[in-house]
């Protein structure tokens, strides 16, 4: 199992909060190893589906919130972690993770640098320094997971 790994979630919103409403993670080289929807652990009052790709279908046939927390748990255990802006997915799955295993991009010097110290969006990133366009319309988890990656093995010697 790779000791590299990048996840993304999805959220949808319930009132005033988000709930997890997918969570992809991808190893170190772009393959998808876990992609599950979750069914919600409240009323959902905002699917955000313009900008999260979620719909009612989607988590109607989702998995439970807890087997999915232990799913990722148990994946991330010892492992360095990517992402942007981690912090909200794993608070979001209920988890936490040694900051010296986390790779933030949103809080990489290099990226905020220019931007006044503040976190670079990762659609920037993605064209900036892939090239790529992503989150033209709703976003996807998986996708933002691969470009993760792909952005710190870019960086990764520099890190």
């Amino acid at each position: 199992m790779s000791r590299i790994l990048a996840m993304d979630c999805e959220m949808v919103g319930s009132g005033n909060r988000s709930l997890l409403a997918r969570v992809t993670i991808v190893d170190e080289y772009g393959r998808v190893i876990l992609d599950e929807y979750v069914k919600p652990t409240a009323v959902v009052t905002d699917y955000r589906s313009c900008y999260s790709g979620i719909k009612k279908r989607h988590l109607d046939n989702g998995s439970d919130f807890s087997v999915v927390r232990n799913k990722v748990a148990n994946l991330i255990n010892g492992c360095i972690l990517v992402g942007h802006s981690l912090h909200f997915d794993l608070e979001a799955l209920s988890l936490s993770h040694p900051e010296s295993k986390r790779r933030d991009l949103a809080k990489y010097e290099y990226f905020t640098r220019n931007n006044g110290g503040q976190p670079v969006a990762l659609k920037t990133l993605a064209r900036s320094y892939l090239g790529r366009i992503i989150q033209d319309g709703e976003h996807d988890s998986a996708e933002d997971a691969k470009v993760c990656m792909d952005l710190y093995r870019k960086f990764s010697n520099n890190w």
